[in-house]
């Protein structure tokens, strides 16, 4: 009994030791789990963040909107969606020939005119009398219009429009229905007035609205 009681201090401080460092060694390897688990995580994240950011298009707009330029935006947005993303429209834009549902493709260039230009163009009425009420954009590189596929025929009949601003007296008389006379009271009527628009053919003395309906597929200003 001696002998235990004389060692049964050293005994016990020794295993208070071995306990603590018992415990130390869990709580070490507790922790080092827990940052391999957190790294693991945090990995999985960014390369969920990684594939989100390839999941992208780069598109182009220009035009008629607040922010003009290159956005890198997501797979899923329409033309509408892109619009926002340049701060919307201006006061002056015109969406009339612009399919704003149309899914956006990588490189995509979007174009938003003004109501000048859509006016001005006059595509737009040259291309419906044409093929049913189907239109074209000014610019046939704008990918965001509601028609992009154009006919050999359309193309070349909204190339070869007669500004009737400029157009000498052979080029006026090639429009089906002008003859000879009308021509030269067109450019007679220009020398002190212009054409502002292409309805305004119809001040020209001998110009009904008959024939500009025949006439105003083939003429622009």
């Amino acid at each position: 009994m001696k002998i235990i009681r004389k060692y049964i201090y050293p005994i016990t401080v020794v295993l208070l030791i071995l306990i603590i460092i018992y415990l130390l060694n869990i709580k070490k390897t507790l922790k080092e789990d827990s940052i391999v688990t957190y790294s693991k995580e945090e990995d999985i994240f960014k390369e969920e963040e990684k594939n989100e950011i390839v999941d992208t298009y780069k598109v182009d707009i220009k035009g008629a909107v607040a922010k003009p330029g290159l956005y890198e935006v997501p797979k899923t947005y329409v033309v509408y969606d892109v619009i926002k993303e340049a701060g919307g429209l201006t006061k002056n834009a015109d969406t009339s020939l612009i399919n704003l549902s149309k899914k956006i493709v990588d490189e995509m260039v979007i174009i938003i005119y003004t109501k000048d230009e859509v006016k001005k163009s006059n595509i737009k009425d040259t291309v419906i009398k044409i093929v049913e009420k189907e239109c074209i954009c000014p610019n046939i590189q704008n990918d965001s219009c509601i028609n992009n596929e154009i006919t050999d025929t359309i193309t070349n009949q909204v190339n070869s429009l007669i500004n009737i601003n400029t157009a000498s007296l052979e080029e006026l008389t090639t429009i089906k229905g002008l003859g000879e006379s009308k021509a030269k009271a067109i450019i007679e009527y220009r020398k002190n007035n212009k054409f502002n628009k292409i309805e305004d053919i119809m001040n020209v003395s001998g110009i009904g609205s008959s024939l500009y309906e025949t006439i105003k597929i083939y003429i622009t200003t």
